[in-house]
C-alpha cells in the first residue's frame, strides 16, 4: 500500500517548525546540514515516512547551508577553492554510492564505517585544531580534496549521512585546516550536492513541500546564531562537541544497522518457511 503525505491542515507546524529549528541550529555549529537529527524527527512526529523525511529535510538544508556559508564566509573562515573541489567529487561519489548501493552487501561495510566513525570521534577529543593556520594549496592537497569529496558522495549514497559528517573532521585530521575554516568549507559543498538531491527528490515527487518550506525558513533562522556560537566557541570545546555529535551519529547507524539485521533474518526464515 502506497503511504501518502498528511493534509496541510492535519500537519503539526508547531512541531514542524521546532524540528528546523534544531536541524538550524546544528547545521550552522557544526556545518552538517542537519538532517542526521531532522530525518528521525520528521518520521517520529511528523508523521513523515522515511523517504519522504529524507527528501524533505534535503529540500530544506539548501537555503540552510547557503545562509550558514555566507554568515562563515563573512567571518572569512571559508576556503572556495577547496569547496569547489570536494563539491566536484562529492557530486561524482554520490551518483557512484547510489549505484554501488544496489549492487553490494552493507552489513560488514556499514560497521566499519561505525568504528571509523567513532575512531574519528576518539581523536576529536584529543585534538585542539590551530585558528588562523594557514593551509598552502599544492597539487597534491588540490587532488585530495576531490578525493574527499569522493569519499563523502559515496558514503553519503550508500548510508544517507550528510557529508558534514565526514568533510569537517577529514578538513581538520587530514589537511590540517582550522575547525572553523573546515564548518565554512563544508557548508558551501553542500549548497551543489543538496540542490541536485533535492531536483531528482522533486522529480521523484518525494518532498512535501509545505512542510519543506516550513522547515527550510525555521533552519535557515537558526543557522545563523547556529553559525555564530560556532565562530564564538572555544576550538578544543569545538571540537570536543564533534565528537559527541559523531558518537550520536554512530548509535543511530548502529541501530539501523541492528534493524537492517532483524529484517533480513525475518525474510530468510520467512522464504525458508514458504519453501
Amino acid at each position: 500500500m502506497t503511504e501518502t503525505l498528511e493534509p496541510a491542515t492535519r500537519r503539526p507546524w508547531f512541531t514542524i517548525i521546532v524540528i528546523g529549528l534544531v536541524g538550524g541550529v546544528l547545521s550552522g555549529l557544526f556545518a552538517i546540514g542537519g538532517g542526521i537529527v531532522m530525518i528521525p524527527l520528521l518520521t517520529m512526529f511528523a508523521r513523515l515516512n522515511q523517504r519522504v523525511a529524507a527528501a524533505t529535510s534535503l529540500a530544506a538544508i539548501v537555503p540552510t547551508s547557503i545562509v550558514g556559508s555566507v554568515t562563515y564566509l563573512i567571518a572569512g573562515e571559508v576556503d572556495l577553492l577547496a569547496g569547489l573541489l570536494v563539491s566536484v567529487g562529492a557530486v561524482v561519489g554520490a551518483l557512484a554510492g547510489t549505484a554501488l548501493l544496489k549492487r553490494i552487501p552493507l552489513t560488514w561495510l556499514r560497521w566499519l564505517f561505525i568504528v571509523f566513525i567513532l575512531l574519528v570521534a576518539a581523536r576529536l577529543f584529543f585534538l585542539t585544531p590551530q585558528r588562523g593556520h594557514e593551509v598552502a594549496f599544492t597539487p597534491a592537497i588540490g587532488v585530495g580534496y576531490v578525493i574527499l569529496g569522493v569519499v563523502m558522495g559515496v558514503l553519503s549514497g550508500l548510508f544517507g549521512i550528510g557529508g558534514g559528517i565526514i568533510a569537517v573532521p577529514a578538513l581538520i585530521n587530514v589537511f590540517g585546516v582550522s575547525d572553523l575554516i573546515a564548518k565554512g568549507t563544508s557548508l558551501i559543498v553542500m549548497i551543489p550536492t543538496s540542490v541536485v538531491g533535492t531536483i531528482s527528490n522533486w522529480r521523484a515527487k518525494n518532498v512535501d513541500i509545505p512542510t519543506g518550506l516550513a522547515l527550510g525558513v525555521a533552519a535557515t533562522v537558526a543557522s545563523i546564531p547556529g553559525a555564530a556560537l560556532a565562530l564564538a566557541l572555544p576550538p578544543q570545546l569545538s571540537s570536543t562537541l564533534f565528537g559527541l555529535l559523531l558518537i550520536g551519529v554512530a548509535a543511530q547507524l548502529t541501530w539501523k544497522a541492528i534493524k537492517a539485521q532483524r529484517v533480513a533474518r525475518r525474510t530468510s526464515v520467512a522464504t525458508e518457511t514458504s519453501d
